[in-house]
């Protein structure tokens, strides 16, 4: 049965304060100044230390939960160009070949993260560079000062890593354009602080839902089991993004993947149970709508599978390449209607591709939080992850 999604709740205030006493939405509506705040603060920390060096033989960047994307982006951004390897890693065992020559980069909001903390100490022991992004008073911020690294604070107000992604990434993308491994110099992160104060006006609480993107796409997921897809590398990030942030925020498992490798599992899905013209499905009937259908007699009705296609910006110059990538989407896009898929699309507006990726990512972040508010859950606390915790004492 499809989650009961009360739209008219997030276009009322005093029920959004209600189910958002944590003030989610507030916190992701910082984003753009969590970006010009990062910059003042990795200066004010000596982020240039990283770099007065020779450039290291390798980059390592630690994280893990919400901070993986960290490591993702700048997998991503370093991938066309860089004249060094990057790779990430979430705990022990650390590599082998890690030593002096190297740069580790270990991140953690809360500086507590038992995987960053661990490949940070690692590396101080083994006398790598270090450049450590999270709280200023934690163990990992410890472990930089007795190894002479770079720590950089990520400021008050932090609380979750879903919130305050731009805090911990900012700093890792401005050491990373130091050391010549991107392409993203001040301008860029101004663009990207810009591009995500567009996203947060345009998904703002007091916008109604006709018009607001983020409670639109709530209110189309909602009655789904949503697939995301992005249609290449840069929205492969962005959709492994938005699934977390649906799972973690609005407690709706979903899947996810990236065109061109994950078209033929994800297509084969339109021949199951969630479709109109699939199986059976579990409660002995297809997911094809029934009007005459009693919930009573004849059981709820499934929901119907919805995928949301993440898309990216045309191209300035097309080539055989990202004509084919396009026909493929589109392709996938056909299959999907004619099957009775519930089809939503999400197209980045041009730029950088760090300031496209920051838009995606913005707007799938509201919309997983008004589906939260939506459904009458916190976005901010699951009782069943405090339990977890408290369970096994993480």
């Amino acid at each position: 049965m499809a989650p009961l999604f009360d739209e008219s709740s997030v276009d009322d205030p005093d029920r959004i304060a209600e189910r958002d006493p944590h003030q989610t939405l507030r916190a992701l509506a910082t984003a753009g100044a969590q970006v010009r705040e990062a910059v003042t603060l990795a200066g004010e920390a000596g982020l240039d230390r990283v770099s007065s060096g020779e450039r290291p033989r390798s980059v390592l960047v630690a994280a893990l939960g919400g901070s993986s994307v960290v490591a993702q982006v700048l997998e991503l951004l370093a991938e066309p160009g860089s004249p060094v390897p990057v790779s990430a890693r979430r705990n022990l065992p650390f590599p082998g070949w890690v030593g002096p020559l190297d740069l580790v980069v270990a991140v953690s909001l809360s500086g507590r993260a038992p995987g960053p903390v661990a490949v940070a100490a690692e590396a101080a022991r083994r006398g790598a560079a270090l450049l450590t992004v999270g709280a200023t008073d934690s163990p990992l911020a410890d472990i930089c000062a007795q190894a002479r690294g770079v720590h950089i604070g990520v400021g008050r107000g932090r609380i979750s890593s879903r919130t305050g992604l731009w805090s911990l990434l900012a700093p890792v993308v401005m050491a990373a354009n130091q050391l010549g491994l991107v392409d993203a110099p001040a301008s860029t992160l101004e663009a990207v602080a810009e591009r995500l104060d567009e996203q947060a006006e345009a998904c703002r609480p007091s916008s109604e839902s006709f018009v607001n993107p983020a409670k639109l796409l709530a209110t189309r997921l909602a009655e789904s089991v949503p697939v995301i897809l992005g249609d290449g590398p840069l929205n492969g990030v962005a959709a492994g993004r938005a699934a977390s942030m649906l799972a973690r925020t609005a407690r709706m498992p979903a899947t996810c993947g990236e065109l061109p490798d994950a078209a033929s599992q994800i297509v084969a899905c339109f021949d199951g149970p969630f479709t109109a013209v699939g199986g059976q499905g579990a409660g002995g009937r297809g997911a094809r709508d029934d009007i005459f259908a009693d919930p009573f007699l004849d059981g709820p009705a499934q929901p119907r599978l919805g995928l949301l296609m993440l898309r990216d910006a045309p191209p300035e110059m097309r080539s055989l390449e990202s004509d084919e990538a396009e026909a493929l989407t589109d392709a996938v896009l056909q299959s999907a209607e004619e099957t009775g898929v519930t089809v939503s699309t999400v197209t980045a507006e041009p730029g950088h591709p760090l300031v496209r990726l920051a838009g995606q990512m913005a707007q799938t972040d509201f919309t997983a939080t008004y589906l939260a508010i939506g459904l009458g859950l916190d976005p901010a606390v699951s009782p069943h992850v405090a339990d977890l915790r408290d369970r096994t004492g993480h």
